[in-house]
């Protein structure tokens, strides 16, 4: 777990809230790490608590599953009370079942911040969220690769084949950038510092491409869009939390914003990205905690 202050003052441990306190998480994929959910659960919300975590965000890939990520942040948010308020998007495996496009898209979920915004209280910061999507601007190195050849490789090798949509995949991520755009110029206008959360991969320097592995360059195009990082860092967003990746990376500076990925990934026999040996040490390894200021 990393705590980093962003203020001098941390009296808010003593009881004065001089100062905000978050928590970044993302694809903690419960299903396929088989845990135990509700004694995972109830550790999670002791941690947070004990640590007067008063805002803390998932950027997505809770479960396969989205009716089950959604009761998740339903139940995670009974135990943690009024002390702390959950927030989470969906990432592409929430979307795989439970849900349609349109649900998606303007669902009234608990704790869902799709398309929305948060202002925090007794302060000038707004928390928006947004699901994502990918365009495979990331992937357009290939030579001759087109975008029907990414979408056959997408229906042929991806998870995400099963997600229905009512158009392509370049089509939905700009849809995704003009949403984001009038958010972030409304927060712009009201003269707000922003956290975005979002689950797809906004900057390239976080991408591996090989000379020797086809398939993972073809799955660069699946990661995110290139255009995100330039949105967020051209209305320079404070913070960036985003997830996807599972490679544990410190949180990195670009222009003004901060990004965050703090995903936790597979601890599988046959895939294991974990730096610790169970679920719960990893999650809190990969736990980012922020101090902002209030003003």
């Amino acid at each position: 777990m990393k705590v980093c202050y962003l203020s001098d003052s941390i009296s808010f441990l003593f009881g004065v809230n001089s100062v905000i306190r978050v928590a970044f998480s993302s694809d903690n994929h419960f299903d396929v790490n088989k845990v135990d959910v509700q004694a995972t659960m109830a550790v999670q919300a002791e941690i947070l608590l004990a640590h007067g975590v008063q805002f803390y965000l998932i950027a997505g890939d809770l479960f396969n599953d989205f009716q089950r990520s959604q009761q998740f942040v339903v139940d995670l948010q009974a135990l943690l009370g009024t002390q702390t308020h959950v927030y989470w998007i969906a990432g592409n495996h929430d979307m795989v079942h439970g849900i349609s496009f349109d649900e998606l898209e303007t669902g009234q979920f608990a704790g869902y911040l799709h398309n929305r915004y948060v202002d925090l209280p007794h302060s000038d910061w707004r928390l928006i969220g947004h699901n994502g999507w990918y365009d495979y601007g990331f992937a357009q190195q290939i030579p001759g690769a087109t975008v029907a050849d990414f979408e056959m490789w997408k229906h042929a090798y991806w998870i995400d084949r099963a997600i229905q949509q009512p158009m392509n995949d370049p089509e939905r991520a700009t849809l995704m950038l003009n949403q984001v755009d009038a958010q972030l110029a409304l927060a712009k206008a009201e003269h707000k510092r922003v956290i975005f959360m979002t689950h797809f991969v906004p900057k390239i320097d976080y991408l591996r491409f090989t000379a020797d592995n086809r398939f993972w360059n073809m799955a660069n195009a699946l990661m995110g869009t290139p255009r995100l990082g330039t949105l967020v860092e051209q209305y320079q967003v404070s913070h960036v939390l985003f997830g996807h990746l599972h490679i544990h990376p410190q949180p990195r500076q670009f222009a003004q914003t901060i990004y965050y990925d703090q995903a936790v990934g597979y601890g599988r026999p046959r895939l294991n990205e974990w730096q610790e040996s169970t679920f719960m040490a990893e999650w809190q390894r990969d736990l980012e905690i922020l101090d902002l200021a209030e003003k």
